[in-house]
């Protein structure tokens, strides 16, 4: 099958007008002009006309099964707030609502342009019966914390280890995911580090994502301290440096792992997470509904660090107006244009794209139109310049007019 249309978006290579991709099984085997493709007779060609094609879209970090809870929490006073909110509202919640928010969340994300996505489970009873349900390709990371319920974090990881051995698909697969540094204790930090380095699995940990967080490790006090203290959470790991240089002390940095928010660093924690080559992920609207100290987005793009887009949970996403918000990267990306004014389109583009691909373990494969790469492609509707190819798809809104994963349509051309 070859795709023709009015603009070609490869992202590792410059934009080609009236261009072509060829596509063969799963796979992509060339992208060219049109001009210099010289079909044969026996390859199909379908001309989408007046779009942009340019790979599909890659989540680094989400939660599909909070989906429903979309528009029901305001916006807190502060953190620990919102944890107590967002508890309350699970317990409420049955099989069937994680369930159907799960799926919801699926179709979202697949009807605005994301083909991968990075999900954090705290339902992996869930798996694999949802997978079989969207032609997403997933990235499932158990969530695993034992404070509350005073689990011992060998037995922890060791069910977490079991599910991901259990579930088989050509497509998706499973990987660990400590919550974060205030909801684990230090040995299932090390142990899950150990774990999936033997096991070459992703791992994923939300860290600094809060400045109460940052004051529990970096000074032991404030008010997720005390709380947490309240709670009977053995604290002997706080007052030791930040909540970064706490993953380095329990060797949960790595080419393996993403780090999820980093909105809060101390000095030398940019340095420590390019020196492991850790991925970090940054998720605009939900940093903007906390209200978190401004992302140091430069600081740690000068570091060298690979740095991705997720959309998080629609948990924390702001209501605007009568309509609840939904799971779309291309929100992502233009609320990260309004919050960052120095960060230009292309950039943009790669952080959803190519920096999400390589944090997954897929470079090359995914998150690219490239010889070989694997033949997930989406379409968008372009009327633009071509000169303004990048800034025309950050301010992309709507659904895709067509996507296809694996060289299946996911959504037939419109």
């Amino acid at each position: 099958m070859i795709l023709r249309a009015k603009l070609i978006v490869p992202v590792t290579a410059p934009p080609i007008e009236d261009g072509a991709v060829f596509i063969a099984g799963n796979k992509i085997r060339a992208v060219a002009a049109w001009k210099d493709l010289r079909p044969q007779l026996r390859e199909k060609v379908l001309d989408l006309g007046e779009v942009a094609l340019l790979p599909g879209l890659v989540n680094a970090h989400c939660h599909l099964d909070y989906t429903d809870m979309a528009g029901e929490l305001p916006p807190p006073k502060t953190f620990t707030d919102w944890i107590g909110a967002i508890t309350a509202a699970k317990t409420a919640w049955s099989y069937s609502d994680y369930a159907r928010s799960w799926l919801r969340g699926a179709h979202q994300l697949l009807k605005s342009g994301t083909t991968t996505v990075a999900d954090t489970e705290a339902m992996p009873d869930l798996l694999p019966e949802v997978w079989e349900a969207t032609p997403l390709r997933i990235f499932s990371f158990l969530e695993m914390t034992g404070i509350k319920s005073r689990r011992a974090p060998k037995e922890v990881l060791r069910e977490a280890v079991t599910t991901i051995d259990s579930l088989r698909h050509p497509r998706n697969r499973g990987g660990l995911s400590p919550h974060a540094p205030y909801s684990t204790l230090p040995e299932l930090l090390r142990l899950t580090a150990r774990t999936a380095e033997r096991r070459k699995w992703r791992a994923s940990i939300h860290v600094a994502e809060s400045t109460q967080e940052f004051d529990m490790f970096a000074h032991a006090a404030g008010e997720m301290h005390d709380w947490l203290k309240r709670n009977e959470r053995d604290n002997s790991d706080c007052g030791q440096g930040s909540p970064v240089a706490h993953l380095a002390r329990n060797r949960l940095l790595g080419e393996n792992v993403l780090a999820i928010h980093v909105n809060c660093l101390a000095r030398g924690d940019a340095t420590l997470l390019a020196k492991n080559r850790t991925h970090v992920v940054h998720c605009p609207r939900s940093h903007d509904y906390f209200k978190h100290p401004p992302f140091e987005r430069e600081r740690l793009a000068n570091a060298g660090i690979n740095l991705c887009l997720g959309t998080d949970s629609l948990a924390t996403v702001r209501r605007t107006g009568k309509s609840k918000p939904e799971l779309d990267l291309f929100a992502e990306m233009r609320a990260l244009a309004e919050q960052d004014k120095k960060i230009s389109p292309e950039q943009i583009l790669r952080m959803v794209t190519v920096n999400g691909a390589r944090a997954l373990g897929l470079g090359g494969k995914v998150g690219e139109l490239s010889a070989g790469a694997i033949a997930d492609v989406i379409a968008i509707p372009f009327a633009g310049k071509f000169s303004r190819v990048h800034e025309t798809i950050v301010e992309h809104a709507g659904n895709v007019t067509a996507s296809l994963i694996e060289g299946r349509w996911a959504l037939p051309p419109v």
